[in-house]
């Protein structure tokens, strides 16, 4: 019986020539991510001299943090947080990237999402950089663990295989297709597992659009998402990936807890409702909602495709008055590139406001909603009070319908519009 790429991973990173589902195993992370967050990043530099008597962490070069919540700051608490993160950086040699975008983004951009490496960080929406062919989780608290040993203990995940077929219809992204994994599979069908994403439909769908599925993982259960890297995913990866590791795929009689096929070729644009991410219908049914805000951006989406998507929907139209639309691009790098194709003048002449990469619209810090008001949003989440009043309501739906929905005031499918 052959090996899953994420047992394949799991094995080198523990020292083994093969690990099967189900066993504990001591790996050796080859990058050790975070963001600096109260309650995160500070205790863990407080705890590893406190609590375990340890100066220094093993490697410096394997570690690197990021900035990307709480920018710019708007209390002296929070500036005191960032510096407290520069300071453990600079003196323990870790790089420290601030204002740069989002972490996940820009982790993929800085070559952290090397194909073949075993990645962790406390978010699970590190998972993107599965993209590339890597294994990175979110281990949530248990990040301690990896800034004070070498090896952390974990138990080698079952794989679920998604294999997608088709071929999308214009109007319909990226976002929609993980909607409807979620609603086919259900939320809770990878529970603790890996979702390896495969078929003949990925070919047609970019690396941004695979960033937004493999985003996303969480919310079918699962540790991670991972795909094979292709010719596409290695000419991305491969000139920035910051160690030497060789490609490693799943092997063609590798062992699966389940395996899926899913056709695309009929897919409309989805929307989840509120207030939970398993809510998953077609845009369709709430069309003509009212809607007084809309958000795109989010490690999940705002990169330069769905900017792009945005911009062709808004070009020559109007944001309605008193609508509030934020765009907010995924990094800076991606900020850069949309400004020199305009997509940037086409968004900000529709009224849309641009703002500089950060998370702190996805998670409620800015541009909060109050009581009553509704968003469609390509955030990560819809649960109460994620932007705002717990009596406001958030819509995801793919960036073309936050464009169109910005327009008409109200859920709209962007497909007229394209």
């Amino acid at each position: 019986m052959g090996a899953t790429i994420a047992e394949k991973i799991l094995a080198r990173a523990a020292g083994r020539e093969r690990v099967r589902a189900g066993e504990e195993i001591k790996a050796r992370p080859d990058f050790v991510i975070a963001y600096d967050f109260p309650g995160y990043t500070d205790v863990i530099f407080r705890q590893m001299k406190e609590d375990f008597g340890i100066d220094k962490v093993i490697d410096p070069e394997r570690f690197a943090l990021f900035i990307d919540h709480m920018v710019p700051a708007v209390t002296p608490q929070e500036e005191e947080l960032h510096q407290v993160t520069r300071d453990w950086g600079a003196e323990q040699g870790v790089p420290v990237y601030e204002r740069k975008g989002i972490g996940h983004q820009v982790a993929a951009e800085l070559g952290y999402a090397t194909p073949g490496a075993f990645v962790v960080h406390f978010d699970g929406h590190i998972s993107q950089l599965g993209t590339y062919g890597a294994l990175a989780i979110g281990v949530r608290r248990h990040l301690l663990e990896a800034f004070v040993k070498e090896r952390i203990q974990i138990k080698v995940p079952q794989t679920t295989r998604v294999d997608l077929t088709g071929r999308l219809r214009p109007g319909v992204m990226a976002r929609d297709v993980f909607h409807h994994i979620v609603r086919v599979l259900g939320p809770s069908a990878c529970r603790f597992q890996v979702l390896e994403i495969g078929g003949e439909a990925l070919r047609h769908i970019s690396l941004e659009g695979r960033q937004t599925i493999t985003c996303l993982a969480m919310f079918t259960g699962a540790i991670t998402a991972i795909i094979n890297p292709d010719e596409a995913s290695l000419d991305y990866a491969l000139p920035r990936a910051r160690i030497a590791l060789d490609p490693v795929s799943s092997d063609p009689d590798a062992d699966y807890a389940a395996v899926q096929e899913i056709d695309l070729s009929d897919l409309e644009p989805i929307v989840v409702i509120p207030p939970s991410p398993a809510n998953t219908r077609n845009l369709s049914d709430v069309a003509g909602t009212e809607v007084q805000v809309g958000y795109l951006g989010s490690c999940a989406s705002g990169r330069v495709e769905d900017l792009r998507m945005a911009a062709e929907v808004l070009r020559g139209r109007q944001v309605k008055p008193g609508f509030q639309l934020h765009v907010v691009p995924t990094s800076q790098e991606i900020m850069r590139q949309a400004a020199e194709e305009g997509l940037i003048t086409d968004l900000i002449a529709s009224g849309a406001f641009v703002t500089s990469s950060s998370c702190d619209y996805c998670f409620g810090r800015m541009g909060v909603m109050s009581a009553g008001q509704r968003a469609v949003s390509t955030g990560t989440l819809n649960v109460r009070g994620r932007m705002g009043s717990p009596d406001s309501e958030i819509f995801i739906v793919n960036a073309a319908a936050v464009a169109a929905s910005a327009i008409e005031g109200k859920i709209a499918d962007p497909r007229p519009y394209l």
